[in-house]
């Protein structure tokens, strides 16, 4: 999924927000250097779902010449594949 960075920075803003009325975390830095480290970490999510869905249409692809692609349910086996590869990389969907 790509998102703008105005969208990550709102997003961003939203989970401090949350974060800080439940009383959850405790600043010990500004809230810009806070709010920079949750950008930065929602926007390596990002790229490593993209990165991870890159690679599983890859592999799907090589798949489906292996095997000829007759009879294969395409969606299907694209999130057999990214399952695989998300597990093993450890990332969450």
């Amino acid at each position: 999924m790509r998102l703008k960075d105005e969208q990550i920075a709102r997003l961003a803003e939203k989970v401090l927000g949350d974060l800080e009325r439940a009383q959850l975390v405790e600043q010990k830095q500004g809230r810009g250097a806070v709010l920079a480290g949750i950008k930065a970490a929602i926007a390596e999510d990002i790229r490593q779902e993209e990165s991870l869905e890159h690679d599983a249409e890859a592999l799907l692809e090589q798949t489906l010449k292996a095997v000829g692609g007759q009879g294969i349910d395409r969606h299907r086996m694209l999130k057999m594949i990214k399952d695989k590869l998300a597990k093993e990389r450890k990332i969450v969907l």
